[in-house]
């Protein structure tokens, strides 16, 4: 059973170096590289985390190597992807990902980003109530 902060949603993760490809007419949009999961979406994580295969499949590429920190308290350098575009519930944007582990999650960075908030009484992924049309970034 998954903790308070935690649902799965679907999620799509594209290469937006095809994405512009594509829409330079280099490659056809059939072409780009597109992968959807189910993916566990974590409250309590700040990072994007693809698995190596998922990295593979999206011929993304490594920008540098960044040090994990696990639950336990180990530690580890895991390589850091260049970006990726991720959509969820209609809305999208660009990140970085650690590569590891064995599925997709998505961590607190994300949902700020995309202005989307765990609604844990029904254990779903809902867009802020306050801004149901199109995400809103907070400046200050």
């Amino acid at each position: 059973m998954s903790s308070v902060g935690e649902v799965r949603t679907k999620v799509k993760l594209s290469n937006p170096y095809d994405e512009l490809r594509a829409r330079h007419g280099e490659i056809p949009a059939a072409q780009v590289r597109t992968y959807e999961a189910d993916a566990m979406i974590d409250s309590g994580a700040v990072r994007t985390i693809i698995p190596v295969a998922v990295f593979d499949r999206l011929g993304l590429e490594t920008q540098r190597t960044a040090v994990a920190e696990y639950a336990d308290g180990r530690k580890d350098a895991v390589r850091l992807t260049d970006g990726l575009r991720i959509e969820i519930l209609g809305r999208d944007t660009f990140d970085e990902a650690l590569v590891l582990g064995d599925e997709v999650l998505i961590g607190q960075t994300v949902l700020e980003k995309l202005d989307l908030w765990i609604d844990c009484h029904n254990r779903r992924l809902i867009p802020n109530p306050a801004h149901p049309d199109q995400p809103v970034s907070k400046v200050k």
